[in-house]
């Protein structure tokens, strides 16, 4: 199983298109797998007869499995300098062998010790820490029991803890999985699961979330008159890039005591897919024209939409635009993902009537809400609300966009 990706560490065999027996030229796609980010395809080192198949379809294999055996020439193997699995058993054994030497000459040696630092422990007492006693406490034995049945905190956030404290015990957890033993119950998505753990991880963040009503009026004026027509998020997403570029401050995230500040402004668009959400990403928003983003949105969303997007197509992003009107909500709290400080949402547009002092009568006018959520620790709610003043304003002059 190759990296597929720098935070892939492994994928699910949904497709094999090779027998025991067949030819297979080399860099021909012979598995396709789904990652928890997209589908793609493995494919063959080199030219070669298949004399095994190890992997099966349905099940996952972690990065480094072993999921096939070529049988190849040695001119095949000089041609493309792959590694034989003699070769890569003798490096092994080679490592190995250094590595155990290196560990002899450290124990031998009688300055090891000398130069090792030691750290003594600084807090003593009970193994409780003061703060997280009660419900929010987990003991070692809970632990252990959790970890044996693959759970997280916020799985047994259902369960009701008879222990001290409100505390859940193993025997409250047990109880509880019994319970619902028989309820019906799918098998969660590798997507589903990606969502699930990007949100636990973002969650973990101070986030608020500030709204502010826009007039689309304009944006959808201007948007009749263009040809291809871009939609909605496209404008979101493009005065969103501006209004950062004029104030980067506000996307910029806490590592320890620093803010880093985006080198670029790479925005990505949430995409509805089946059984979960894909962020693709846009690069230099900022500088390109709505006109020249138009096509290169489209053809990246449909392809989010087909899970064909590469990892390079999923990361660096500094921010998110969602556009939840599309599902007909009016008001909506997104949550940014754990490496990002913002994530703009837009709601769906509703008719209003304004008062004309020309006409002297009420006329429709559609408005909509932007909300954004955002890491409070960088961003205050003054400093989010004027991000917002900023992106309504530019979206009345969509003709600059």
């Amino acid at each position: 199983m190759p990296q597929l990706g720098e935070s892939i560490a492994e994928a699910t065999i949904i497709r094999l298109d090779i027998e025991v027996g067949g030819e297979v030229a080399a860099d021909q796609e012979v598995i396709e797998v789904e990652t928890q980010k997209a589908t793609m395809a493995v494919t063959t080192l080199c030219a070669g007869t298949v004399r095994e198949i190890m992997a099966q379809e349905g099940e996952t294999y972690a990065v480094g499995t072993t999921l096939g055996l070529l049988e190849v020439t040695e001119e095949e193997v000089a041609r493309t300098g792959i590694e034989t699995i003699e070769a890569a058993a003798e490096r092994r054994a080679s490592a190995a062998g250094e590595e155990e030497a290196n560990l002899h000459f450290a124990v031998d040696d009688d300055s090891y010790e000398e130069r090792q630092p030691v750290v003594e422990p600084n807090v003593r007492g009970l193994p409780v820490p003061a703060g997280v006693k009660g419900a929010h406490y987990i003991s070692p034995r809970m632990r252990a029991r959790m970890d044996e049945l693959g759970l997280r905190e916020a799985d047994i956030s259902a369960v009701a803890g008879t222990g001290t404290g409100g505390r859940v015990t193993v025997e409250d957890l047990e109880k509880f999985l019994d319970y619902i033993e028989s309820w019906p119950s799918s098998h969660a998505s590798p997507m589903r699961l990606a969502v699930a753990d990007a949100m636990r991880r973002s969650w973990t963040r101070p986030l608020a979330t500030v709204g502010l009503p826009v007039r689309l009026d304009r944006v959808l004026d201007h948007r009749r008159q263009q040809q291809p027509k871009p939609g909605l998020t496209l404008y979101l997403l493009r005065a969103f890039a501006l209004a950062l570029a004029e104030d980067p401050a506000s996307a910029g995230f806490l590592i320890g005591e620093r803010i880093v500040h985006p080198k670029a402004f790479d925005i990505g668009v949430a995409v509805q897919v089946e059984d979960g959400v894909v962020v693709p990403v846009l690069r230099d928003v900022d500088s390109k024209t709505l006109a020249e983003l138009t096509n290169e949105y489209s053809a990246l969303v449909e392809r989010a939409r087909a899970r064909r997007l590469g990892e390079e197509y999923l990361r660096g992003g500094i921010a998110t635009v969602t556009n939840f009107g599309t599902f007909g909500l009016t008001l909506g709290t997104p949550i940014p993902l754990p490496n990002e400080t913002l994530i703009l949402g837009l709601g769906a547009g509703v008719k209003r009537p304004s008062w004309s002092e020309e006409i002297e009568a009420f006329v429709p006018f559609t408005e909509a809400a932007l909300a954004v959520t955002f890491d409070h620790r960088v961003v205050d709610g003054g400093g989010a609300g004027m991000l917002l003043q900023r992106i309504s304003a530019l979206l009345q002059e969509p003709e600059k966009l």
